[in-house]
């Protein structure tokens, strides 16, 4: 695809909208309760130590814009979710302390640091971390992405982690700036393979500075140029051999033939409901893409003929994060997609055959305008059976505030609460402190760190601690969680699909390796019930093979090993919040 001319170019920059949308007026607030708070946490839970990423007042190059994400996983399987932080540096060097950074659970609301002991000290530009057990021996690994060399981490089982990136196959030209990345079985042999996403080809040494061309300037002010004018990436796969050992198949599974968008968040998952992982790639400034999984080792680009390369106009919009679910409740996969500031974020509705419909106006989104946008949720926050909306937000541009005031560096939380009608309502002062506190923030992740039945989230945000929004959720409503384990199929479960069915309501989840921003949501499933009491549950496996669970109690965590069925049934711990 070809970029745009010089003079239409003036008006673009960094993932900036195309179409100039404004928002449409709010309706009358319904008035219904909402029983989800989110107060922040970080520094009493011992999160204290900020995200290094380019200067604080002024961003010279793209790679100082973009941030990071941030996983929740249990690492060392003690059943609570720890917590890993990707970090960068800046341009003039790393100041003292930075680094990636993990997190051991306490089991009492504190986290204790562990990142020397586990061998993850690493300083760069990292970018986006999956979460996956490649060689299936009952511990999650980590990949990461990064300007540079991207680096995977064999979990050791006893504490610590291994840089296996060599071995592994993983080597790739300096100047290659990775994105989001995501574990996936496309072949369904029971060992994850690894799909990785490129941004753009980024040499400092040849970038234009602000103000140098139509690239770098935003509404006639000077700013960092891209990725608009930029030389785009593009995607690789690569193989599990079962050694240890990856094997790249780009070409050889047509994904080498996708080019020309600018890359972001990847979420795999059945889309058209076949049995098979497509994957879905959130494109910055460029159409995304959907890779259709063709059961045969290849994928073919649909996403514009399924409807989610665009918005409901036909232009292209600047797509940063991604909230995988099923809002609507007809047991498909839906998306949303978050983008720049003067531009909605979008809701595809899935058609359940994997064409998707643009219903961001009709469902209540087209209110919000007023901010850039990343790592994003569609999850049942308050427990009432229907999945809200949850994005993050922050400005790629420090300079541009002092003349514009409308266009804030840090700005608020988003929470869109599901109305149970197709529509949603914007929550602007109901949703707690956490929400409305203002943060430039980037990857966010979604996961029940204190068992205790609800959803909290936790936050990256650029040169600032992280933010731990703990849910004081209101008593009343119940959830279900559901943590698969793969014996045939890999040992995560990812791509794993659980049904639910529950008080005449049907919803899916799948177990993702990264959605919202370049980050990692909690592998077990979190279904809220509303007033139902029970829920009878459909696993379809990796391999397609199908269990049912009949009746699973609410306010528990159901453990379900593949072909032996409920292993572990555990009451959530009581909330002292």
């Amino acid at each position: 695809m070809s970029l745009l001319g010089a003079p239409a170019a003036r008006a673009f920059a960094q993932g900036v909208s195309s179409r100039g949308v404004k928002a449409q007026p709010r309706g009358k607030p319904s008035g219904l309760p909402f029983d989800a708070n989110f107060v922040d946490i970080a520094e009493q839970a011992g999160l204290r130590a900020p995200l290094i990423y380019g200067a604080p007042d002024k961003k010279t190059y793209i790679i100082e814009t973009v941030g990071c994400g941030c996983a929740f996983f249990d690492y060392d399987n003690d059943g609570w979710l720890d917590i890993f932080l990707l970090d960068g540096t800046r341009l003039e060097g790393a100041p003292e302390g930075a680094t990636n950074r993990l997190y051991k659970n306490n089991r009492d609301g504190t986290f204790t640091e562990v990142t020397e002991k586990a061998g993850l000290r690493k300083t760069g530009w990292a970018g986006a971390v999956t979460v996956g057990d490649f060689n299936n021996d009952g511990f999650e690994d980590l990949f990461i992405t990064y300007w540079g060399q991207n680096v995977l981490y064999r979990n050791n089982g006893d504490g610590t982690f291994t840089d296996v990136s060599e071995r592994a196959g993983f080597a790739h030209a300096p100047k290659k700036w990775s994105s989001g990345c995501a574990f996936v079985d496309y072949d369904r042999d029971g060992k994850l393979d690894l799909v990785v996403a490129n941004y753009l080809e980024l040499d400092l040494a040849r970038i234009p500075k602000p103000g140098d061309s139509g690239f770098c300037n935003w509404k006639g002010i000077p700013v960092n140029c891209g990725p608009r004018g930029l030389p785009p990436g593009g995607v690789s796969l690569y193989h599990n051999n079962g050694d240890g050992t990856f094997t790249d198949v780009s070409e050889k599974s047509g994904v080498a033939a996708i080019k020309g968008s600018y890359c972001m968040t990847i979420a795999p998952a059945d889309y058209d409901n076949d049995g098979w992982p497509d994957i879905y790639i959130a494109c910055d400034s460029t159409p995304s893409f959907l890779l259709k999984n063709n059961h045969n080792g290849t994928f073919t680009d649909v996403g514009l003929e399924n409807g989610v390369a665009l918005n409901e106009d036909g232009m292209e919009q600047a797509g940063m994060g991604l909230g995988i679910g099923d809002f609507n409740l007809d047991g498909s996969l839906d998306i949303l997609k978050t983008h720049f500031a003067d531009d909605t974020a979008v809701l595809y509705r899935n058609d359940g055959k994997g064409g998707f419909e643009d219903v961001t106006n009709s469902s209540g989104l087209g209110v919000e305008t007023r901010y850039i946008s990343w790592g994003a949720g569609m999850f049942d926050i308050d427990n009432d059976g229907y999945p809200d909306l949850f994005w993050v937000t922050g400005s790629v541009y420090p300079e541009i505030e002092k003349a514009m005031p409308n266009y804030p560096f840090k700005s608020q939380r988003i929470v869109f609460r599901n109305l149970r009608n197709g529509k949603f309502e914007e929550l602007l002062d109901l949703a707690g402190p956490g929400i409305a506190a203002p943060h430039a923030s980037r990857g966010c992740a979604f996961g029940d760190f204190d068992n205790d039945g609800d959803l909290d989230v936790l936050i990256m945000n650029l040169n600032e601690p992280p933010s731990l929004l703990r849910n004081d959720m209101k008593p009343g409503n119940h959830s279900i969680k559901v943590k698969l384990i793969g014996t045939k199929s890999n040992r995560s479960a990812i791509g794993a699909r659980v049904t639910a069915r529950y008080g005449g309501k049907v919803q899916a989840q799948e177990v993702l390796s990264q959605a919202s921003f370049y980050s990692v949501n909690d592998f077990r499933l979190h279904f809220g019930l509303g007033a139902v009491k029970e829920a009878d549950l459909e696993i379809r496996w990796p391999n397609g093979a199908i269990e049912r669970v009949a009746k699973a109690p609410a306010d528990r965590l159901i453990t379900i090993r593949e072909g032996a069925g409920v292993v572990k049934t555990e009451a959530f711990v009581k909330s002292t919040s």
